[in-house]
């Protein structure tokens, strides 16, 4: 696909609604998580962490501190202070599940999990309800678009660290 320079572009109005209503799902998400974080007494960035912890555990999918870091966007030192945290507090668990006994496996702890499960069953009633009203064709296009609009922001992202780390201080 040939390079798109994005200030030279003529967007319509479609390009521009899609951006801004992904951005507007963007931040009313993260307000659900700010719900999420009340909800359980955590600090915004453990709900969120914890959030991905249980989501992998709900799709059976080991989730290691690394896989972790990348999601929320925090350092490993940081994610390591994070996981203390949440370690301390009961709500999840480190385990060695792998067969390299070196890779550590998160995850939520029963009660943390059904506190979650809790918490979306009261949240999620909106959007489970716009998710069974889309059909399915709809939703494997709309995954499509976003999965592409996400590897093109990972795309961005590897590129700009790339550039970041040969700037000269």
């Amino acid at each position: 696909m040939a390079r798109v320079d994005p200030l030279a572009v003529r967007w319509a109005p479609e390009h521009t609604a899609a951006i801004q209503g992904l951005r507007d799902w963007a931040v009313r998400f993260t307000e659900l998580n700010q719900h999420l974080a009340a909800w359980m007494n955590l600090p915004g960035s453990d709900a969120t962490a914890l959030s991905h912890i249980v989501w992998a555990a709900e799709e059976d999918r080991p989730l290691s501190p690394a896989d972790l870091s990348r999601q929320i966007g925090m350092t490993s030192g940081a994610t390591t202070v994070l996981l203390n945290r949440l370690e301390t507090a009961g709500h999840i668990r480190r385990s060695r599940e792998h067969a390299d006994r070196r890779r550590v496996t998160l995850r939520p702890e029963p009660e943390a999990r059904e506190q979650v499960r809790r918490f979306l069953a009261v949240a999620g009633v909106e959007v489970a309800e716009v998710l069974q009203d889309t059909g399915l064709d709809d939703l494997r296009r709309i995954t499509a678009f976003v999965t592409r609009l996400g590897e093109a922001s990972a795309a961005a992202n590897e590129r700009l660290r790339h550039r970041e780390a040969g700037r000269p201080t």
